[in-house]
């Protein structure tokens, strides 16, 4: 696959394309937040248990992580700007058959297809920024898209909720429509054309896709089992180890082992894993704490969140700009060793520190995780080879779906070892600081070489 006849920076910054890639990747993160508030009525509608709409948004998370990699190398080779339009459409065409499925399998069908599409967003991620940032300012236009993902996954739920109340369930995967078709038009006025169209995938990379998407939706769905059917999810563990490693074998894989082995790229691998492992705390440990210790209802949960929330935005920007000053593994150090002292203070809490003692907690680990976020997107754009940066983009995307599905079951383990309560929450914090020190320590091992976006 060429992957030299683009060019591979740009002389001057152009940020209609950053807006445009800014709203894309808004789509895709707060497409599960989004979606989460129309499982009651479709499952009313179409007649299916509450359990079975957890489909909705497995059918959308399976196939974005299982591809990743393989559509980061298809990327490489393709055209940004007609890559970005492609995943533009899919994603429409999937929603409006989504939107007027007719059964719940047509639902599945969609969300599967929209899925596939996302994961082209998150492919063309990096080379959209190399090709229209200089090397100098794409710290900031990182921190700038991952502003606009924080907005948006904040946001989707209560406009979600709203657009359904309104409509019905059905409007809620309508009611994007117009944004993709901005980001298109964007996409193709500000991105140039530079001839490599949309090459079709090869035997090798469709073989690439299977093994590799195999091992992926093995071990997240390994995760599901665990309390239901033990030994069913110790089946899928074994199947998914097998499959990465006959992907291991493959002749197309030598370049992404290489690169996740390398002495640049490794280690800021190792800090992203760390640091998407503390979505265990939101996802778990903070809504068993604020039920069981505190007595609160899941409102609450939402509002301490909200400073979370509320503190990544606004940092992020000013990440992004002092990576670009300062290097992104010093700000990705600094955003590192936040979260950690974040983690320590959750540690502190009881049950008199009430809502308030959690979100000004939270605030701190919101701080940790906007400065953090943008460098090591940056850094992992730096450290990829030249012509490489979408299959970078794809190792970082599976690495981060893989931690946030793992972390949940880790730290509810710890929960439960722990007999839940406040033991069982500072348990989940204690494996989560852990973690996150490995993190920090792989950022503090020395390269050779200085990474700066």
């Amino acid at each position: 696959m060429d992957v030299t006849t683009a060019p591979r920076t740009t002389e001057r910054t152009r940020w209609a394309p950053i807006v445009a890639l800014g709203l894309a990747m808004f789509v895709v993160t707060a497409e599960m937040t989004v979606t989460a508030v129309t499982l009651p009525g479709m499952a009313a509608d179409l007649g299916i248990s509450p359990a079975t709409t957890a489909w909705v948004l497995l059918g959308y998370a399976l196939p974005m992580a299982a591809v990743a990699i393989p559509a980061g190398r298809w990327a490489d080779g393709a055209s940004a700007r007609a890559a970005l339009v492609a995943a533009m459409v899919g994603v429409g065409v999937a929603s409006v058959l989504t939107a007027v499925a007719p059964a719940f399998w047509v639902v599945v069908v969609g969300r599967l297809l929209q899925g596939l599409a996302a994961s082209l967003v998150i492919a063309v991620y990096m080379p959209i920024v190399m090709v229209s940032v200089r090397p100098e300012q794409r710290g900031r236009a990182i921190g700038f898209i991952i502003t606009i993902m924080t907005v948006g996954g904040v946001i989707g739920a209560p406009l979600g909720g709203f657009v359904a109340g309104a409509l019905d369930w059905r409007g809620v995967f309508l009611m994007k429509l117009p944004l993709l078709v901005a980001v298109a038009w964007v996409a193709l006025r500000t991105l140039p054309r530079d001839g490599r169209g949309l090459p079709r995938p090869g035997p090798g990379l469709l073989g690439e896709a299977a093994l590799l998407g195999g091992a992926v939706c093995a071990l997240m769905l390994a995760v599901d089992f665990v309390d239901d059917a033990p030994l069913v999810a110790g089946a899928l563990v074994v199947v998914g180890a097998v499959t990465a490693w006959g992907w291991t074998r493959l002749p197309g894989s030598a370049p992404v082992v290489a690169m996740i082995r390398g002495r640049v790229f490794g280690p800021v691998l190792v800090a992203l894993l760390a640091a998407s492992f503390t979505i265990g705390l939101v996802a778990f440990l903070l809504p068993f704490y604020v039920s069981d210790v505190l007595r609160g209802s899941p409102e609450v949960t939402g509002t301490v969140l909200l400073f979370f929330a509320g503190a990544v935005a606004p940092v992020s920007p000013l990440a992004g700009a002092l990576s670009d000053r300062f290097g992104t593994r010093v700000v990705a150090v600094i955003g590192s060793t936040v979260t950690l002292v974040g983690l320590a203070l959750m540690l502190t809490v009881d049950a008199d520190a009430g809502p308030v003692g959690l979100a000004w907690r939270l605030a701190v680990l919101g701080i940790g995780a906007g400065l953090f976020n943008p460098a090591i997107n940056a850094a992992t754009l730096a450290a990829a080879p030249t012509g490489m940066e979408g299959t970078a983009g794809g190792i970082a995307m599976t690495a981060r779906t893989l931690a946030t599905t793992v972390a949940p079951g880790v730290v509810a383990l710890c929960w439960a070892l722990a007999g839940g309560g406040l033991a069982g929450f500072r348990s989940g914090v204690l494996v989560l600081g852990a973690v996150m020190v490995v993190g920090l320590a792989a950022l503090l091992v020395p390269t050779g070489r200085r990474v700066k976006a």
